[in-house]
């Protein structure tokens, strides 16, 4: 691997797609900085256009997988046009359909590249803060390179200010790069699990490869080739990679540090380690035969071992198929077949980009109160100011405590510092709020998602379970309802620093969460019932 050429990761920071004799591996990680302070980050988390090259910036402000601010205000949508897969693997199960759970491989309905550009466009003129299209499965979009190729064709012709992204497996990536070039798909997620074969062979019982069924060391081999290969002929012309792997307790935990050092050194843009969805009634490999998935506490220590490699994103909502709206919310019902042959379908281009010029507007907002929180929390005098806590957060968008306590079918977790508010991941939860009632069998369920967690923020909460929470030793905080997320969190944490400094409350460490196998999305419904 030495004699290898690899894209220097410091020239694709600069905008120079140019090949490098060596590998390069630079502290700040693949594809931008993470210098901290000022609300500077990981691309994952808020890199902003500060820490990369304008053309970068362009491609990842308002694309919600690839900048966590963005994920707050700007829409992604799925179409299911790719059905084949070529590889097989444990964790999934593309067979099995609920409209209320969320995982990847799960589609409602099978499109045509006619019909997905149809509702794309349906989507477009409905969402106008939608400004990414994936093609994520139900198999992998390069198994079915004419269907997933003709349509984005179309959408390059009839809805050019949408970027263009796909998801694949990265076994027929290498044949693919110049198509995916020509059709100006800037965005590709490759999901690699390992870099050693032993290890992969644990993971995919077979590879179609040549007209044949490959099993074993050898599938692992092939897929493993095939994946670097792809990844840095995809980093030597320009195009933005995100790597997504599965994290699998005892089989591939560890290894993912591996697994992160050498997507960096091929010049992957992010790293998103998930946790394995393995719950029995799925019908998975790994599902069947006991398999778990992480605890909290071992996702988080996994990317934080892996912080110093490529960037992470860590907002991942492991999404359907045919996923629709902001991330961690799914309006796919709402553009079924169906119904947008009743829509009346208007593309206005100049329409969509002055409302999402307002969109930027708020997140710039965003932004900058981050900034200034920074600026007012750091008191190097009050007690506390070495520790770090998580707090949970319910929002509806707009990066704000914006929800009600009995309407999150999530929340969304930050690490509070006294430098800094930073964005970890999210749980998902059960609904509590069901027809206008709180459902206390529910408090349970959401107490362990959350467990880990010195405070919950909200917009509102009622007395039963601000009581429960308390009993359990999270302090539910309505204070700072629809402040922006950052400015909240830092303002409570400052609080906390004064009330330890006071000797009113002693710093107590948190135990593990559980994270929620799948996800309920039919929250919206629920509520309004």
């Amino acid at each position: 691997m030495s004699n290898a050429a690899f894209v220097s990761i410091g020239d694709l920071r600069k905008g120079r797609p140019v090949l490098s004799p060596t590998i390069e591996t630079p502290a700040t990680g693949g594809g931008c900085g993470s210098s901290g302070g000022a609300g500077k980050s990981s691309c994952g988390s808020s890199g902003g256009p500060d820490d990369m090259p304008a053309e970068i910036w362009d491609k990842v402000k308002n694309h919600p997988c690839y900048s966590e601010e963005a994920h707050h205000h700007f829409a992604r949508m799925h179409v299911a046009v790719a059905p084949a897969c070529n590889i097989q693997c444990n964790y999934c199960n593309r067979k099995y359909d609920c409209s209320n759970e969320s995982r990847p491989g799960v589609v409602s309905q099978k499109l045509t590249p006619d019909q997905a550009v149809k509702k794309v466009l349906a989507v477009a003129s409905e969402i106008p803060q939608m400004t990414v299209l994936g093609i994520a499965g139900p198999g992998d979009a390069l198994a079915n390179p004419k269907k997933t190729f003709e349509t984005m064709r179309q959408l390059t012709e009839k809805a050019p200010d949408i970027k263009l992204c796909l998801s694949t497996n990265g076994l027929a990536l290498p044949e693919m790069v110049d198509e995916i070039c020509k059709h100006n798909i800037d965005h590709v997620t490759i999901t690699i699990n390992m870099v050693d074969p032993e290890i992969g062979a644990k993971i995919y019982p077979w590879i179609f490869w040549n007209h044949r069924r490959v099993t074993g060391v050898e599938a692992a081999r092939i897929l493993h080739e095939q994946q670097m290969k792809g990844l840095e002929m995809l980093t030597a012309r320009g195009v933005l990679t995100k790597i997504n792997s599965v994290l699998i307790p005892g089989i591939n935990d560890a290894h993912l540090i591996d697994v992160n050092r050498e997507v960096k050194k091929r010049g992957a843009f992010l790293h998103n380690i998930m946790p394995l969805i393995s719950e029995p009634e799925h019908g998975t490999h790994f599902g069947l035969t006991g398999q778990r998935g992480p605890s909290a506490q071992e996702l988080k220590a996994v990317q934080d071992a892996c912080a110093g490699g490529a960037n992470l994103m860590r907002h991942c909502r492991q999404c359907r198929a045919d996923a629709v709206g902001l991330l961690g919310e799914d309006r796919s019902e709402e553009f079924t077949l169906d119904k947008i042959e009743q829509m009346e379908i208007v593309y206005d281009i100049d329409k969509r980009r002055a409302y999402q010029q307002k969109v930027e507007a708020e997140r710039e907002a965003q932004h900058q109160a981050k900034v200034d929180a920074l600026a007012d929390a750091w008191d190097e005098s009050l007690a506390g100011g070495d520790i770090k806590v998580l707090v949970a957060v319910a929002t509806e968008g707009g990066g704000k405590v914006n929800q009600h306590f009995g309407h999150a079918t999530e929340f969304q977790i930050f690490e509070v510092s006294a430098k800094e508010a930073l964005f970890v991941g999210h749980r998902r939860v059960d609904l509590y709020c069901q027809g206008g009632y709180g459902e206390d069998e529910q408090l349970p369920s959401i107490v362990n998602a959350i467990n880990d967690c010195h405070a919950v923020l909200v917009s509102k909460i009622g007395a039963c379970p601000r009581d429960e929470l308390k009993a359990a030793g999270i302090e539910p905080v309505d204070a700072y309802a629809h402040e922006f997320i950052e400015k909240a969190a830092l303002s409570w944490f400052a609080d906390y620093r004064q009330r330890l400094a006071r000797g009113e409350i002693v710093h107590q460490a948190r135990g593990d969460a559980r994270i929620r196998q799948g996800a309920y999305t039919g929250g919206e419904q629920a509520a309004a019932a």
